[in-house]
């Protein structure tokens, strides 16, 4: 038996779900701080604030940069990134996963902690854009777990909470889940582990994105 058609609109976060970027942004913040005269922090301490809104992050991880410093190491951490842009791609099996759920009757989003400079470069270089018929971004709205971006995605496409799904490889993004009233599933191959993610309750965890796709597709 089929398992009955539950979301009309999904929103995705980008880094670490659809974009496998994590590892490169764990180097770009450790080289950040270490520029600005800070001590190079822990690889796990990056990779938890992965999904926060950018300053929030890197003042969490550099706790001994003085707040004058702050503009630079945001300034440091754009340099870094910037120069790794291209080494960085879609998680095998995304795009496959994102053209199958074009074709469902649901609206595709995405709900993310980049700038929306950041989105809409990584959007275009990929011709992605016209598979996503909205998205949101930390500095247009509010960063995670604040609810307001799914808050706004669901105004825009008139749908509740209950017919709504997160997805995300972080506690901030199943939080801020939670904080809207809506579902979500986590995925493992990202930033945050696990166990971390069950935490907060999603319908599902899953391990790779050919997982996630056949969940997603049973159930739109």
């Amino acid at each position: 038996m089929s398992t009955p058609r539950r979301f009309d609109l999904i929103c995705f976060d980008w880094d670490g779900t659809l974009y496998d970027s994590a590892a490169i942004i764990v180097r770009c913040i450790q080289d950040a701080v270490v520029d600005v005269g800070g001590r190079r922090p822990a690889a796990a301490d990056c990779a938890f604030v992965i999904g926060m809104s950018l300053g929030p992050a890197l003042a969490r991880v550099a706790a001994d940069v003085p707040t004058a410093r702050h503009a630079q190491l945001m300034a440091r951490f754009r340099h870094h990134y910037v120069r790794h842009q291209e080494d960085i791609s879609l998680f095998d099996g995304v795009p496959a996963m994102l053209a199958r759920l074009k074709q469902r009757p649901c609206r595709l989003a995405v709900a993310t902690g980049k700038s929306r400079r950041g989105l809409d470069l990584a959007l275009a270089s990929r011709e992605l854009a016209n598979l996503f018929d909205g998205s949101r971004t930390a500095d247009e709205t509010a960063g995670k777990p604040n609810p307001r971006m799914l808050h706004e995605l669901m105004a825009e496409f008139q749908v509740a909470p209950e017919r709504t799904l997160m997805v995300g490889d972080t506690s901030h993004d199943l939080q801020m889940a939670q904080n809207a009233g809506c579902a979500s599933v986590g995925v493992s191959y990202g930033a945050h582990d696990g166990d971390g993610l069950l935490a907060l309750d999603p319908l599902q965890v899953v391990h790779s994105v050919p997982e996630l796709a056949l969940w997603l597709l049973a159930r739109t």
